[in-house]
């Protein structure tokens, strides 16, 4: 499938995060896992690990992110880069506006949420 159109994409919902896959397995990717990522007003994550590198490049509003022991700020065109096994706490800076994101990883990586592991069915 040369084409993956986020009209026609899924969509899954998690505490103020919306994660819309773009190119994984089931849309016909190969090696790269790269899906939309919307954030609601003031939205954060719980702490979590990937197996894998992820990249999050924002696309517009503005980020806040806890990469293992840093706390970074990014706005649009910035990139927050977290390596594999290393904890993640991602969040909109802002309470008011939302923020929009496409994240990138490789197929088949796994997430660690309060020690328990998974398939991330936005990455299938």
């Amino acid at each position: 499938m040369p084409l993956s159109t986020l009209a026609e994409a899924p969509r899954f919902d998690l505490d103020g995060f919306t994660f819309r896959p773009l190119a994984v397995p089931s849309r016909g990717s190969t090696e790269l896992a790269i899906w939309a990522l919307d954030l609601e007003p003031g939205a954060r994550s719980q702490p979590h690990s990937m197996d894998r590198e992820e990249v999050f490049v924002v696309v517009s509003g503005a980020v806040l992110a806890t990469v293992g022991d840093r706390e970074v700020h990014a706005g649009p065109g910035d990139a927050v880069i977290v390596p594999p096994h290393t904890t993640l706490r991602l969040g909109n800076a802002s309470p008011e506006s939302p923020a929009v994101l496409t994240a990138v990883t490789s197929v088949g990586m796994n997430a660690t949420v309060g020690g328990a592991a998974f398939a991330p069915p936005w990455a299938q």
